[in-house]
Formats: C-alpha cells, sequence, structure tokens
C-alpha cells in the first residue's frame, strides 16, 4: 500500500473518531465497541476514548498479554474478557444508531483497512468467539462478511470495495470517504481505458497485418493477369484497397456503395487465389448463353456478391 493510500486510511479513521455522537445511547454504544482494553497507537482514537469517559488501558495497569492489530495494541488480562467483546453489547434489542456506533467503535479499535492493488480489503481481528457473531450481526444489516480463525484470533473479513464503502458511510465516513471512492473511480477509469487501448492496438495491428497480405495478393494476380479475369466487384475492391490501404472494410464498402460482407468476400477470394492458384472455387465461372450478365452499375450499387 502506498502512502497515499496510508494517509487516506488515516484520514478515515480520523474522521471516524472525530464523531461526537449527541445520543447518550449511541456513546454508550461506541464506548462498548472500544473496550476497555484499548491501547491505541492513534491520537485521535485516543481521544474518542477519553471523551467518551474511557481511558486507555496503559495507564497504570499491569497487564501481561499484549497483541496487536495493524492500528491499535489490544491489551487483556488472562481471564478477564473485553468489555468490546460481542458478549457485553445486547445487539438484538440495540436501535439501528446504536448498532452501527458500537460497529464504529469496534472498526476503530480491532479494525483495520488496506486499499493495496486498488482493491478494499476490510478486517476485524477480534476473539476467537466473537467473530462467527460479529459476522452474523453484519449479515442482519445486509453487510455480509466471511470469517475464520488466525494463529489463535478470529478475523472478520470483506473484500469487496463496494461492500466495504457501505460500510463506511453507514458509521459516519464522509469526506474521507468521498475521495476513497473517487481514486477507485479514476482507477477504474484508467483500467478501462487500458483495456480499450489494448484492444485497438490489437485490432489495428490485425488490419495492417490483413492490408499487406492483401496488397501483395494483388500484386501477384495483377502480375500474372489473373486479376483482370476477376469478376468486377472484385476488381473494383481491389483497386480500392490498393489505393487506401489503410481502410476498413466498412470504409471500403462505403466508399464503393457496396455491402461490407461483398468487400470481405472479394479480399479473400484474392488471398485464396493467390496463394492457391489452382482452386476451383477462386476461379471465374462462365456464365451460360441464357444468363445474362449484371450490368456495373447494379455491382456498384452492392447488387453483386464478391463470386460474381
Amino acid at each position: 500500500m502506498g502512502q497515499s493510500d496510508r494517509d487516506l486510511v488515516l484520514a478515515i479513521r480520523a474522521e471516524l473518531a472525530a464523531i461526537d455522537p449527541a445520543r447518550p445511547c449511541d456513546r454508550a454504544a461506541e464506548s462498548i465497541g472500544l473496550g476497555s482494553a484499548l491501547a491505541a497507537r492513534e491520537a485521535a482514537v485516543a481521544r474518542l476514548a477519553v471523551r467518551l469517559g474511557r481511558g486507555t488501558a496503559d495507564a497504570g495497569r499491569d497487564l501481561t498479554d499484549r497483541r496487536r492489530t495493524k492500528h491499535v495494541r489490544v491489551l487483556d488480562q488472562p481471564g478477564v474478557p473485553a468489555s468490546g467483546a460481542a458478549g457485553s453489547f445486547d445487539w438484538a434489542s440495540a436501535p439501528e444508531h446504536c448498532r452501527f456506533a458500537y460497529l464504529r467503535g469496534r472498526f476503530l479499535a480491532r479494525g483495520s483497512l488496506s486499499l493495496a492493488s486498488s482493491r478494499s480489503h476490510l478486517e476485524f481481528v477480534v476473539a476467537p468467539g466473537e467473530a462467527p457473531v460479529l459476522a452474523g450481526w453484519l449479515a442482519e444489516i445486509e453487510l455480509p462478511a466471511s470469517w475464520r480463525i488466525r494463529r489463535g484470533r478470529g478475523v472478520v473479513t470483506w473484500k469487496s470495495s463496494e461492500t466495504v464503502a457501505m460500510f463506511l458511510r453507514r458509521i459516519g465516513a464522509g469526506a474521507s470517504l468521498l475521495e476513497l471512492e473517487a481514486r477507485q473511480v479514476s482507477r477504474a477509469m484508467r483500467g478501462d481505458m487500458n483495456r480499450v487501448i489494448n484492444a485497438e492496438s490489437a485490432n489495428l495491428q490485425r488490419a495492417v497485418a490483413a492490408a499487406g497480405r492483401q496488397l501483395e495478393a494483388i500484386d501477384v494476380l495483377e502480375a500474372d493477369g489473373r486479376l483482370g479475369e476477376q469478376p468486377y466487384v472484385v476488381r473494383v475492391v481491389a483497386e480500392a484497397r490498393r489505393e487506401t490501404p489503410e481502410a476498413t472494410f466498412a470504409e471500403l464498402a462505403e466508399r464503393l456503395a457496396l455491402h461490407r460482407s461483398s468487400v470481405q468476400r472479394a479480399l479473400e477470394r484474392v488471398e485464396r487465389l493467390a496463394l492457391h492458384p489452382d482452386d476451383e472455387d477462386a476461379r471465374p465461372r462462365r456464365r451460360g448463353p441464357n444468363v445474362p450478365s449484371v450490368p456495373s452499375v447494379r455491382l456498384a450499387r452492392g447488387g453483386a456478391s464478391a463470386s460474381g
């Protein structure tokens, strides 16, 4: 994750930590989410804990077991459950605003956000027993997450950029989230533009290679006099190709007032006859005595096929 992405993550967390809930129940819910054993490495999270009336765990507490997440250090006393654990919050009876206040505190205490490789990855690192409970709660609010046990800790994870953005928006992120979404849109547009450019480049290379083959075939047929024996449509298409080597089938068809398929078949006939002089299908066919010839004007308007 680059420095700009790290700065954006810190800005999102600082914005969330700066929210001062107006409702007492929200303040209590967020305080429970932060937990009683929080030792914040971020000043904004430490200030939030003080505002909510809860000091950090570094203040004169003799704690023996220390574990770190990406943004905070969690200090637990052996045998004493953290107050932010799932069992200490009454999710079932809590209103929606209290639920999101709790989740905001839980994210600031136990959550991490990564924006590496143009993808959003958000996870909570919690106690093993809390992981399935938290994942179930998130599924209830239509934010389903996966969970697993990793090195003795429960990990609840989102890897969908849309889900991560929705969660951050619902817990209170604003301006910083707009910056995140703007970056994601910019990256998506660059990716789409690169794909379009690559596709156009590949198409152009194929068109140039095909035009080169067709010009060589036209020269071969003209050198041995077989081009003049071909039907009218084949001759005019060959002449147009020689005059405009860069033109596409559609451009040649528009110029000659022919169907695109007629132009394509005519040029395929030229290539096939140059490569296989004895190909019966590529030879001009004689018309029967009772079959009238097709006027050139009709041919020019697209009334004849490439095979004559």
